[in-house]
């Protein structure tokens, strides 16, 4: 069955527009509830949001959905997307849900699920959810006397803010430090100041004001500008920008230097190798980190496994192959030790407790190489598939012969939005510039 709904990262797409509208909310939540109700026992689902205007339309129908086939809902309001997976599993619920778009502007939503044990489903499994909600599902909904019950828990932040605190080591304090955070209105523009204030760092908190519409909006780990301005005017040592769901981190140093997923990951596979805490020869990223990371892995004997892009198929590597590091250049890290998707805020901490270890600033700290010249490119499509395309794929050999074994080519269709997305890198910035324009520009006379 092709695969309508569901995409890299559950579903998503222009709130009240087809799949987000409430009616296929309400589909949804029956039928993921049917695909989770195993036994006669009371089951539990728990949905947690982040701050888009289009959050109350869509937690509604879910909940109207999940109570249909007598699943008990718990609502957390705000709340980080690595909460939610942490709360599915501590609160013992036979699934979890966050509602959210993630980086995306407020006019877009979205719907993540995670099963009982706080990993996001397998492709499988979302399949037969889309096969449930194309079916008709009448005479599977729940008698009168076995309907659900929805209702608003409290302390469940407290609760996430204890455990990203407990992710360092119980005597490292972070007094000393002055943190500039960005939460980009978003998720956690409560719970991450709070847990950095509460051990004992200087917080300088931005993006803590969401008002249904400005969710990543000039704000974030999308949007720099306003941190950087922010660690300039404070005299920071770290800016910390998270992104509308805060699965994701990115880091500005006290120069105002952007630094991505990929040096971050450098930092803490380092560290834990250093201390015996990696669990295996290397980390895991996709194929769009840089090649500098797998070079600079590869001189302190660590390997990089590669995987198509998504943090999802990122953790289904680490836990096949038995890895506790991985994650994306976007800012998706994840620790396994901690959780089971990616956590900025946690990310965020353990870099934190690098620099406090090392005692040097943030800008030595984290540059742990330099990234080979990368181009990105999206090429925006309205007819059939570009890649198929005969003059497509001979442009794309033919950079590929150009490049040798100096460089990479990934050539993707955007797994949200009809997009190609076009990446290179090479030490020879300048034939790659040549490669990658060859290619955006065969792609883009075969895509209208």
């Amino acid at each position: 069955m092709a695969r309508k709904l569901f995409g890299t990262d559950g579903i998503r797409g222009e709130s009240n527009r087809w799949p987000m509208t409430p009616e296929i909310a309400l589909k949804v939540g029956m039928a993921a509830g049917l695909s989770f109700r195993n036994g006669g026992h009371r089951h539990r689902v728990v949905i947690g949001k982040d701050t888009r205007l289009s959050g109350y339309m869509i937690e509604n129908a879910l909940v109207a959905g999940f109570t249909a086939v007598g699943m008990d809902v718990f609502l957390l309001g705000p709340m980080p997307t690595p909460a939610v997976a942490m709360l599915t599993r501590s609160l013992r619920c036979d699934l979890g849900v966050m509602i959210s778009a993630s980086h995306n502007p407020f006019r877009d939503n979205g719907i993540k699920f995670f099963g009982p044990d706080g990993f996001k489903l397998s492709d499988a499994v979302e399949t037969e959810i889309e096969a449930l909600v194309e079916s008709d599902m009448t005479s599977k909904l729940s008698g009168p006397d076995r309907l659900g019950r929805a209702k608003r828990v409290d302390g469940e932040q407290a609760r996430y803010v204890e455990f990203a605190k407990r992710t360092l080591p119980r005597d490292m304090s972070l007094e000393g430090l002055r943190i500039a955070i960005d939460c980009a209105n978003g998720a956690a523009y409560k719970v991450a100041p709070q847990a950095l204030w509460e051990l004992g760092a200087d917080v300088v908190a931005l993006g803590t004001t969401p008002d249904g519409l400005n969710i990543n909006k000039e704000c974030g780990s999308t949007s720099i500008k306003a941190l950087r301005d922010k660690v300039d005017e404070v005299r920071a040592d770290i800016g910390i920008a998270l992104d509308g769901d805060a699965d994701r981190v990115i880091i500005v140093d006290e120069k105002g230097d952007v630094i991505d997923g990929d040096q971050l990951m450098a930092v803490v596979a380092q560290s834990w190798q250093e201390d015996g805490r990696l669990s295996a020869s290397g980390i895991v990223a996709t194929v769009m980190s840089n090649l500098g990371l797998e070079r600079y892995l590869s001189g302190i004997g660590l390997t990089l496994a590669r995987t198509q892009v998504g943090d999802r198929y990122v953790v289904e590597h680490m836990r096949e192959h038995g890895f506790n590091v991985g994650g994306e250049q976007s800012g998706h890290i994840v620790l396994s030790d901690f959780a089971t998707t990616g956590d900025g805020l946690v990310a965020a901490l353990q870099v934190l407790a690098c620099v406090k270890r090392l005692d040097r600033p943030v800008s030595e700290v984290c540059r742990r190489f330099q990234p080979v010249p990368q181009i990105l490119k999206n090429v925006r499509y309205s007819n059939g598939m570009p890649l198929e395309h005969e003059k497509v794929q001979s442009a794309i050999e033919e950079g590929r012969k150009k490049l040798g074994a100096s460089g990479r080519l990934v050539i993707r269709p955007s797994g949200t939005e009809p997009l190609i997305r076009v990446m290179g890198e090479a030490d020879n910035e300048e034939v790659l510039n040549g490669v990658v324009d060859d290619i955006v520009d065969a792609v883009r006379s075969t895509a209208a």
